[in-house]
């Protein structure tokens, strides 16, 4: 299992504390941790932790959401994002995970412009800081108000926009774009360009109840994980595989019961 990792999201109802604790018994390499889950923390004394226990901090989630009616909204948006800029470099984490944003009612150009204006504003901090960004493309469904960045070809343009390939990358979430018919060539391109950062997985319920919180275990849904992950794997990338579930349903139930059946499911997929 060296490249599962687990987001603290995904074990929402843990701290940061017993994430750690529970993940390196299981012998779960990687950790992502949620900006949440270290809030009024000592992230020197976080970072100390994650070290001892052997797991590995893959990224931070989550910066973005840069689009915004106003001038003053936006200014305060890319000063959340320098203190996440912050809050990595201090945890040791090498990434930011960028969940773009977006404004109901703004037209998605203006929206996409403003994602591009508000990370070439924060990208010089970050290349100082020597942490890495990464956009997470999100499924349609979110284009009124998560993110206007929907697809792995959108991610690309705003890469070819901004350069900076060392540390402007992409993240790759099955749960948003398994749906599309361009996805492996649009995969194939962010290898090409150096540009895959993060491979993030989970499944697609049918019927999804939720379209946020109802996320399912690898293999309990349709989605062709394995193929999406062979497409990844094929173009060089050799990160972590990062679970990451948000589910009502899982969160109510014993979450040491929850991280078994992750790695049994993680086991199932990549044996």
């Amino acid at each position: 299992m060296k490249r599962l990792c687990v987001h603290t999201i995904t074990t929402k109802p843990l701290s940061i504390e017993q994430c750690i604790e529970q993940f390196a018994q299981r012998q779960i390499r990687g950790i992502t941790v949620w900006r949440q889950a270290i809030e009024g923390k000592d992230l020197s004394h976080v970072r100390r932790q994650i070290s001892e226990s052997g797991l590995e901090i893959v990224s931070l989630c989550r910066g973005g959401f840069f689009p915004a009616v106003s001038t003053d909204a936006r200014q305060k948006a890319i000063e959340d994002n320098l203190r996440a800029i912050d809050q990595a470099a201090a945890i040791g984490a090498p990434l930011i995970v960028l969940v773009c944003g977006a404004v109901p009612g703004m037209r998605l150009s203006e929206a996409r412009k403003q994602i591009a204006d508000g990370i070439a504003a924060v990208l010089p901090a970050a290349e100082q800081a020597g942490v890495k960004l990464a956009i997470e493309p999100l499924h349609p469904l979110y284009a009124d108000d998560r993110s206007a960045v929907n697809t792995m070809a959108q991610a690309n343009q705003i890469c070819d926009l901004l350069g900076s390939p060392a540390s402007l990358g992409i993240a790759v979430d099955v749960y948003h774009v398994w749906w599309d018919d361009q996805l492996q060539q649009q995969i194939e391109l962010t290898g090409r360009t150096n540009r895959l950062f993060a491979f993030h997985i989970c499944d697609w319920l049918t019927p999804t109840t939720d379209l946020l919180n109802d996320r399912g275990l690898m293999g309990d849904g349709c989605i062709d994980i394995r193929q999406i992950s062979d497409w990844v794997d094929a173009t060089g990338f050799n990160g972590y595989r990062e679970v990451e579930i948000f589910s009502n349903r899982w969160w109510s139930q014993d979450q040491h019961d929850f991280l078994d059946r992750i790695v049994s499911s993680y086991q199932d997929l990549y044996r």
